[in-house]
């Protein structure tokens, strides 16, 4: 996602909020971008070689684990959706649809390309009962969760 430093142009927390890069997950929100310098040399080429990562939410009920990711614009064939000793990836495509030839661009915000996050779950999980549903652009996974055995108390004789 190349994007031109300009501090004319800031953008948001709830605009980047679905999608952030590494170098928004390394700094400070209210961190102040460089000003931009007057050529065209200022894109940041390097960024295009990652993909974007994926913000997500993790919670508990008394029986489930949750994850959602807002995947707005991503249909659910672009998605894909695995788990593996209790590691849960997701990753797909975000694409514009746009298929022009844009020559001068004023504003890039939005993110389109690969994106992907992996999740390491913080409680066990029945990896077989999984449950995962793309509704109004919001990806939500639930899987039942592993009882755990209360500790029993232990008589000395």
């Amino acid at each position: 996602m190349a994007r031109k430093q300009n501090d004319d142009l800031l953008i948001e927390d709830e605009l980047a909020a679905a999608f952030l890069s590494d170098d928004d997950l390394s700094q400070p929100a209210d961190a102040q971008q460089p000003a931009a310098q007057d050529n065209d040399d200022n894109w940041d080429e390097g960024e295009e070689d990652f993909p974007g990562q994926l913000a997500v939410d993790v919670y508990e009920t008394e029986e489930k684990l949750v994850v959602k990711a807002r995947t707005a614009g991503v249909n659910k064939e672009d998605l894909d959706v695995s788990i593996s000793d209790g590691i849960l990836t997701i990753s797909g495509t975000l694409s514009s649809g746009d298929d022009s030839d844009a020559t001068n661009w004023h504003i890039q915000e939005c993110y389109w390309g690969e994106f992907s996050r992996t999740v390491a779950l913080p409680v066990a999980v029945k990896e077989d009962e999984v449950d995962a549903m793309l509704k109004d652009g919001v990806l939500t996974i639930s899987f039942g969760k592993v009882k755990q055995e209360q500790a029993k108390k232990i008589t000395i004789n």
